[in-house]
Formats: structure tokens, sequence, C-alpha cells
């Protein structure tokens, strides 16, 4: 049976929307695999690792009928992207393999079974839906996503935080050291839901989203249950499991009413930093920052007694502070946000910094100081 024919650019891009939850190894090899089934002219590609579970659909031409099977995900595409985008392939079906042909090249795959691929079980009690356009979730991520925790003993901080009430969508990240805030309006009220999405979600969802380049207007849709939530776009579905437990109050850790603060220049600050983080020891990131009228000084040294020094002017009429902060915690939110100015407030050498963007209301980051 002839599954199968569309040019190579369409499959390929087709596989590669479901296939970047698919991990090389795992204990049960047909998680390896993508689920293929047709029905007419329409094929469904389906994976999964227990956890996560994203389905899509295409025409793909090939002959009529039914049929299911499951083949290695990452050794199709890698074959495919060795194809040139033009070319027509082919994939046909006999004896338990799978065949695709291209040009002059013939590659025969082993397949197993359809019925023993694990789909998700998915709730039945998802909340009300509501959607958002898909940029502006991507921003969202994007301005949080580097401030969650890796493999942290506490396991709810391995995660974003979603919360949706009324009218408005906030997500929060943290690690324990600093903490991510971005927020978003709905169009529509809906009542209180908070989950914790897992950081595997997160970053697929980062990676699948479009932005404002790439037609990033279209809506996802995005609804709730107890252990699950679903993201519908782009004609993809994605069910993923939810971390359990208790994210921290972050309410509590945002500083309120800091009496300094000073508005500067967001890349000339980044490329003072990563300047200074030369110098910083391995193990030890540390930079100093010295505020004061008119001047802001980041210091830094290491072991081998190697300095680096930066001086930016700045329009400052506020206390003088010196505070030590981890300079990665600063680059990743610098690069990760694309204002032009970012304010800082400070209240002295031992308090939490808040980190915001004039133009934007919605976002806050905080880092903690650190003793240098």
């Amino acid at each position: 049976m002839i599954v199968l024919k569309a040019p190579q650019q369409k499959l390929l891009e087709t596989l590669q929307s479901v296939a970047g939850i698919v991990e090389r190894r795992h204990t049960m090899p047909i998680l390896a695999n993508v689920l293929m089934r047709k029905a007419g002219d329409q094929i469904e590609f389906v994976t999964s690792d227990l956890e996560i579970q994203v389905r899509t659909s295409a025409s793909l031409g090939g002959d009529e009928g039914e049929f299911s099977t499951t083949v290695g995900a990452r050794k199709l595409i890698d074959i495919l992207r060795s194809l040139p985008a033009d070319q027509v392939v082919t994939l046909s079906a006999a004896a338990n393999k799978l065949t695709l042909t291209g040009g002059k090249s013939r590659f025969t795959l082993q397949t197993l079974p359809a019925v023993d691929f694990p789909l998700v079980n998915e709730a039945v009690d998802f909340g009300p839906a509501f959607s958002v356009p898909q940029k502006t979730l991507k921003t969202l991520i994007n301005q949080v996503h580097f401030a969650m925790a890796v493999h942290d003993i506490r396991y709810y901080l391995n995660g974003i935080l979603f919360v949706a009430e009324g009218r408005q969508l906030t997500l929060v990240a943290t690690d324990g050291h600093r903490l991510g805030l971005a927020q978003a309006k709905l169009e529509t009220d809906i009542p209180k839901q908070e989950v914790i999405l897992p950081r595997k979600t997160v970053l697929e969802l980062q990676r699948l989203l479009k932005d404002e380049k790439d037609g990033g207007d279209g809506p996802i849709e995005i609804r709730f249950a107890g252990n699950q939530a679903r993201f519908n776009f782009s004609g993809l579905e994605f069910v993923t499991k939810l971390v359990e437990g208790k994210f921290p109050d972050y309410n509590r850790v945002i500083p309120k009413n800091h009496k300094n603060s000073v508005i500067l220049g967001r890349a000339t600050l980044l490329a003072s930093l990563q300047r200074a983080a030369i110098l910083t020891s391995e193990k030890f990131k540390g930079v100093r920052v010295n505020i004061e009228p008119g001047l802001l000084r980041i210091a830094s040294s290491n072991a081998e007694q190697e300095e680096a020094k930066e001086e930016i002017e700045i329009d400052y009429g506020g206390d003088t502070i010196e505070v030590g902060f981890n300079v990665t915690y600063l680059m990743d939110v610098l690069s990760n946000i694309v204002q032009d100015m970012v304010k800082i407030e400070l209240q002295d050498g031992n308090a939490s910094a808040l980190i915001t963007v004039p133009e934007q209301t919605g976002f806050k980051y905080v880092v903690m100081p650190m003793r240098i």
C-alpha cells in the first residue's frame, strides 16, 4: 500500500512538529516511534513520552483506505533531511516494514504495531477554554522560562506556573534565587485556574509557537484539567501532564516600594555585564554593582587576581548602594527581553532587586543579592 506521496518539505515539516518530545533512547522502544494512522486521504501523526502527547494530521496523498503503524521518528526525519527539499517522496508499506523512496534513494525501515503504542489517557474534566495569540504566549514564555529550576528536589519549581483569572493570564517561574513574572490580557472573563506546566512542556511549546514574523497572530486555545493541560494551535493538539505541588506565593517575593530606581539602556548594561563576566570564576559568577548619583560601576574578579571594571553614566540621584549579584541571572533577563530600556529598583545592598520594563507593566523580574 502506498501510505503517502508528497513533497519532502511538507512531510518533514509535519513530522518535525510532533517529534520534538521523542527521546532517542527510551525504556520502551516504541516511544522512539511516531504513530501513523491513515483514514481516507488524511494521515494522523502522534508522538508520546507518556507525559506529553502531540498530535497532528495532514493530507499527503497515497492510496485511499485505512492503515496504521509506528516507525522510528528520528530516523525518518534524518532520512528526509538528507533528501532534496523539492523531491517527491513515497512511503509504502509491506510485511511489517515501511519503504521510503525519493529519486534514486530507497530506505527500508522496521515498524512496530500501532496497537502497542501507549496513547495518553486524556482527562474528561477540562475547564473552560480560553485563547491568546500564539505570539503573545511565546513572548510570555520567552520572558520567564530561564528562571525555571533544573532538576530541583522541589519538583514544583521545575516548570512554569500558569494562572488564568478574570481577564488576565500570568506566567511565573523561579528557581529560588530569582523570579520572573509576565502577564497578558485575555479577551474573556474566566474563573481562576492555576497549574504548573513541566519544564519539557514549556520548552516544547516555546519551540512550536509562532512569533510575530512567522504569522503568530493565529490563536492558541488553552484548557486545564485536574492533572492535564491541552493546547490546540496550528493544526496541533498538545496534551501534557501537570506538575503536582504548591507553587510558592510569588506576590510575597516581589519587592514593593523600593526607594531607589534607575532607568538605563538594556543593550549597554548587557554588554558591560558580558565583559565583566569574562573574569568571574567558573563556580562563583559574582559581580559587584555600585550605584551612585550619575554613575553605575560593575566589577568582577577571580582566583587568579584578575579583575574587570566597567562604568556606565546614568541619570540617578538616589542613595549610594553596593550590591553583589550572580552575573548570569542579570544577563539572562537582559538577553530575553527585547525592549530598549530597563528599570532597576533597589532598596539597599541586602535586598532583592526588581527589574521591570517601562513599556510593559506586566513584566517583573526579581533577583536575590549574593555575598561577594
